[in-house]
């Protein structure tokens, strides 16, 4: 046999299976959190763009709505979707607008309203919240994504132009475009901001034109007007009656706000001033918000000359299911006013944004999950790569488009409850934050916003309960694959850098001149002189402690179990006759073991470490360590070292008495 064989197909598999492995887990969390895209993070020596560039980049997910807005009003309010439109304007104004201005103030660096209510409930609680959240995050960006790919998929059929045989093939359509995305995202996704500004400008402008020609025929045939004018009031017969029904179906509207999440998730993208800070980036705060207030007005212009337009040009049924402009009623005008070619042109406009909006969402997708998940421990290690995610979101994209059949109006109330849920919590978030300013008047206001989306998300659950379901699928899919990462993840080191001060460096050097250091686990409370004589000699006794050898007692204070890692700092000192090291940990266990890891790099000797056995239930002391941080403390210290060093020879001693 020589040495240039070819391998045996036995020993190619290994080989082929790892150059797969290291392709999939290529990306950390680190990097994803730079993915280029509406939430993606920026490299501290990035510098960032002017706000309407950043504003583009918002808008691929914002002003892409205006492919399906107008039909799916249509088909909520009828003849009076105008006035409902005018609601959600007044609310999108009003309401979205003043809150996520506040929350730009308030989380400048990207994190959201999520981050900001994070803040608010301490402990489980507050852990428990998030990943809530976030189920609530994932189908907005979700729907996002698959609700843009059906609306594109709807354009290329009802395109005179497409082929015969794409006709009703708007499922295949939707799942390719989903399959282009997961691939795009797969090779890596890189300047979206120049991308995104090409699209919005190309988008909007075209929108402009069509706009601009349908306004022209309705004033140049005021018997549209009329006619439009005598229908609605032979439905509704005063009013007062209008304005409420409006109101009562403005909810399904919501959707038509999607952008303000995102636009607060791009501030790291934003330039700002020369003179910002990471403390205080005055000068991103007051571009954001310019950000903010600019797409608004935009969009709000947009969907009222759509929307009546729409209304007074196009017949009612044509915006049912089969009809010619059903989730294309911008499009449905192009044709009719101005041709074929031109409408084809916009078609292919409106399909790249939408695209480009699911690209969006994906990016939003693959910086939320890492941002919260893995610093909870509550993430699995293969979520720590970009790859692994895009397929798992790939996968629940294509069911959902099977599960909705790739319908649009279908998927639009799943959209607004995920819209709606993290515009209340904002809206929330912000009454909180103003209210412990001591802003009375500002509390009432922010207070006001948030009973309004509360009634406008139970009166689209109520309706619509389909987006709570797919809500509640996500939440639970969450929640099982978190905790069940914090069960596995439990044993790790869970520790970042450990430091000592002073005087717990001197007695740790004083004590390793001696011999391998002897570290006595002590419960943390204050005890007597006779407390630490008494444990001593127990030590001493039980675990054959050599009489001469100098003990260093260890005492670690939880602060927050739910946490999941965090940075040692030890400090010493010399009290009730004993040498003590005391430190805070988010559990005994695994602060414990951190420490013995560190102090035998740092004395180049084994450590040994001595516990007590605890009294009670096994079982009931691992949910205490679970849940509390500590239980028994002296088993799952010697599991966490085995884990983090596979050689007995270097593990720290553990002895139990």
């Amino acid at each position: 046999m020589t040495g240039t064989q070819a391998e045996t197909p036995a020993a190619a598999a290994p080989a082929r299976s790892s150059r797969w492995r290291s392709w999939l887990l290529e990306g950390l969390s680190e990097q994803t959190a730079r993915h280029q895209g509406p939430h993606g993070h920026v490299p501290e020596e990035h510098h960032g763009h002017k706000w309407w560039r950043v504003m583009c980049l918002t808008g691929v997910d914002y002003f892409s709505t205006l492919g399906y807005q107008p039909g799916i009003a249509a088909l909520a309010a009828g003849l009076l979707s105008p006035l409902a439109t005018l609601v959600l304007i007044a609310l999108t104004l009003l309401g979205a607008l003043p809150v996520y201005r506040r929350v730009a103030k308030e989380s400048p660096h990207g994190e959201g309203s999520i981050a900001m209510l994070e803040r608010l409930l301490p402990w489980w609680a507050g852990k428990l919240f998030v990943l809530v959240l976030l189920g609530f995050a994932a189908t907005d960006f979700m729907i996002t994504m698959t609700l843009s790919a059906a609306d594109a998929a709807a354009h290329v059929v009802e395109n005179p132009f497409a082929p015969h045989w794409l006709h009703n093939a708007n499922m295949w359509i939707t799942l390719a475009l989903l399959a282009a995305l997961g691939a795009v995202f797969l090779k890596g996704f890189q300047e979206a901001i120049r991308v995104a500004v090409v699209l919005v400008g190309a988008y909007l402008a075209l929108n402009v034109v069509v706009l601009i020609t349908a306004v022209g025929h309705v004033f140049t045939q005021p018997v549209k007007i009329t006619n439009w004018w005598d229908a609605m009031t032979a439905e509704h017969s005063s009013p007062f009656m209008m304005v409420g029904v409006a109101l009562l179906v403005f909810p399904k509207l919501a959707l038509g706000m999607s952008g303000f999440e995102t636009g607060v998730a791009v501030m790291p993208q934003v330039k700002g001033d020369s003179s910002d800070t990471y403390q205080k980036p005055a000068g991103r705060i007051r571009d954001t918000r310019k950000l903010l207030t600019t797409a608004a007005l935009i969009m709000s212009c947009f969907l009222l000359f759509s929307s009546l337009a729409t209304t007074i040009l196009i017949p009612q049924d044509e915006f049912k299911a089969g009809g010619s402009a059903n989730g294309r009623a911008l499009a449905y005008l192009a044709h009719q006013y101005l041709g074929e070619a031109f409408g084809t042109v916009y078609d292919v406009s409106t399909i790249a944004i939408l695209w480009f909006a699911g690209a969006s969402a994906m990016a939003g997708l693959l910086n939320l999950v890492p941002r919260y998940l893995p610093r909870y421990g509550m993430a699995p290690e293969w979520t720590r790569a970009v790859r692994p995610l895009v397929l798992t979101f790939m996968a629940a994209a294509v069911a959902i488009t099977l599960w909705f059949n790739a319908n649009v109006d279908d998927q639009s109330g799943a959209y607004a409850t995920g819209v709606l849920v993290l515009m209340l919590s904002a809206s929330f978030a912000s009454t909180v934050a103003v209210h412990r300013r001591g802003h009375r008047k500002s509390t009432i206001g922010f207070g006001a916003i948030t009973a309004v989306f509360a009634y406008t998300l139970v009166t689209n659950v109520v309706e619509r309960p389909d987006g709570i379901k797919i809500a509640l699928i996500f939440i639970f899919a969450i929640l099982i694959s978190s905790f069940a990462s914090r069960v596995h993840r439990a044993f790790e080191l869970r520790a970042g850098a450990v430091a000592y001060d002073e005087t717990a460096a001197r007695l740790i050097d004083e004590a390793a001149a001696q011999g391998p250091l002897r570290i006595v686990a002590n419960e943390p409370q204050e005890h007597t002189s006779a407390e630490y004589r008494a444990k001593e000699a127990c030590q001493r006794e039980d675990t054959h402690i050599p009489d001469d050898g100098a003990l260093l007692f260890l005492e670690v204070f939880i602060q927050d179990s739910s946490d999941f890692t965090e940075d040692l700092t030890v400090h010493g000192d010399e009290k009730h006759g004993v040498r003590r090291l005391r430190v805070h940990g988010p559990g005994v266990p695994n602060t414990v073991a951190a420490v013995l890891m560190n102090l035998r790099d740092r004395t180049g000797e084994v450590p040994h470490a001595y516990f007590n056995w605890t009294e009670g239930h096994p079982v009931s002391h691992l949910l205490r360590f679970l849940v509390f941080g500590d239980g028994e403390v002296a088993p799952v210290t010697r599991e966490v070292l085995r884990r983090a060093e596979p050689d007995p020879e270097r593990r720290p001693r553990v002895h139990v008495g």
